[in-house]
């Protein structure tokens, strides 16, 4: 008889979870308490442009294994797209210098032996002393293992670390950073070809996700918020979503819970999460980007941190951004067009606009915080928990994310196997 996975909350984990699930010969049934999927990877019309947006800019990389696994079994890793090199252009608008750094496209890191692809005015001494970070443990402080100062750190370590970590890096966790530089600097040009979603989060990474799981029989509920659940030998026995809307879980249906950590741990008491995040700000500008311009361009020297360029936009992403959740909106928005001007090559009245901070962005990756986030495994034996936030050995990302829904589908159908052995 065909078992039923319910998959609490429709992010990217939970999808992830869900169509790894479906694949694997499950029942699935989704439910999602707002009344659109995706979670924080999600895009929508914004009135203010007149453009589709995405809730926030997110770059992912050719290393990003389990990400481009995951849109490859929804039918849409061509949507992500980049250049066919990992090349990584910078500009510092402060003295309007701009280099590239070239990572080539080979397994190694070769590119550091190379003065002409790597960060201008730096060594290979200097890139020697990052060594560090490669076995740091994730109970050590970046700032202790590493030097945060000088050109490479200015140039290129201080920006990436922002981006992974969502804090300023020395304060962040050595360990989660060193999964970072494992994964993409030391792992070669190869790993570390920049990809976007040029028609949009939602369109690569949800929608089609949705419309998988829909078009082979499965359902997916969306404004059908889980309230409670109750136990019985040790197992979800029954989910609550409010009044008589109560599904009883069968012997062998499983329950991935795949929701933000607040909502988790009321649903869940004693469930131990992380308790500080950090904001992260977006900017949308309804102009056509310069020709030639860059997927992705490196900003040093001002307010904004990256420049993606989209087919009739400029959008700009700025970590650890919780000095701006409260800077009035309109100020804020001439601000960045002012950056945006000097890095992205062009100029005028700021343009059509909409501005998005997110104040929980992500947790905030210091050791402390990091030792708080829990496994795929809870008490419940048919319960496991998915979601960025989990301990999945990577900062807060779509590729920690989807990460985390294949480990509990996976830790699933592991289970699944050992029942059926006699």
């Amino acid at each position: 008889m065909q078992k039923t996975a319910h998959i609490i909350g429709a992010g990217i984990s939970g999808l992830s979870a869900a169509v790894r699930l479906a694949n694997a010969g499950f029942k699935i049934a989704v439910h999602e308490a707002t009344q659109q999927a995706g979670g924080r990877c999600r895009s929508y019309f914004d009135g203010a442009t007149n453009l589709t947006i995405d809730n926030g800019n997110h770059l992912l990389l050719s290393g990003n294994s389990h990400a481009r696994a995951y849109a490859r079994s929804i039918g849409t890793e061509a949507g992500l797209v980049g250049p066919e090199r990992a090349q990584f252009p910078f500009v510092d608008i402060t003295t309007g210098q701009r280099w590239q750094i070239d990572l080539g496209d080979g397994r190694l890191p070769t590119w550091v032996f190379d003065e002409s692809r790597r960060v201008p005015d730096t060594a290979l001494t200097d890139y020697l002393k990052l060594a560090p970070l490669i076995w740091a443990s994730e109970e050590t402080l970046v700032g202790k293992s590493i030097p945060c100062e000088g050109v490479l750190y200015q140039r290129l370590v201080q920006p990436l670390l922002l981006a992974a970590l969502n804090v300023d890096p020395p304060e962040g966790s050595a360990g989660l950073a060193g999964a970072i530089v494992r994964e993409t600097l030391l792992a070669g040009g190869q790993a570390c070809r920049p990809l976007i979603a040029r028609d949009g989060l939602s369109a690569v990474l949800i929608e089609p996700a949705v419309t998988f799981l829909q078009e082979r029989g499965h359902s997916v509920q969306l404004g059908h918020e889980l309230r409670s659940f109750a136990t019985k030998d040790g197992k979800v026995g029954a989910l609550n979503f409010g009044g008589e809307d109560v599904i009883q879980i069968g012997d062998g249906d499983v329950v991935v819970m795949a929701v933000p950590p607040r909502a988790a741990s009321n649903l869940l008491p004693g469930l131990k999460t992380p308790t500080e995040f950090r904001a992260i700000v977006n900017a949308h500008f309804r102009v056509e980007p310069p020709a030639g311009s860059a997927p992705i361009l490196g900003v040093i020297g001002g307010i904004v941190e990256w420049l993606f360029a989209f087919p009739n936009r400029l959008s700009v992403t700025i970590s650890n951004g919780d000095r701006l959740v409260d800077m009035p909106r309109e100020e804020l928005a001439q601000v960045i067009w002012n950056d945006v001007c000097k890095a992205g090559g062009v100029s005028g009245e700021l343009p059509p606009w909409q501005i998005v901070r997110e104040r929980r962005a992500t947790f905030a990756a210091t050791p402390a915080q990091n030792a708080l986030r829990p496994g795929p495994v809870t008490a419940l034996k048919n319960l496991f928990l998915a979601g960025d936030w989990t301990a999945t050995g990577l900062p807060a990302t779509i590729e920690g994310s989807v990460r985390s829904g294949d480990r509990a589908a996976d830790l699933v159908l592991a289970a699944k196997d050992t029942d059926r052995r006699p």
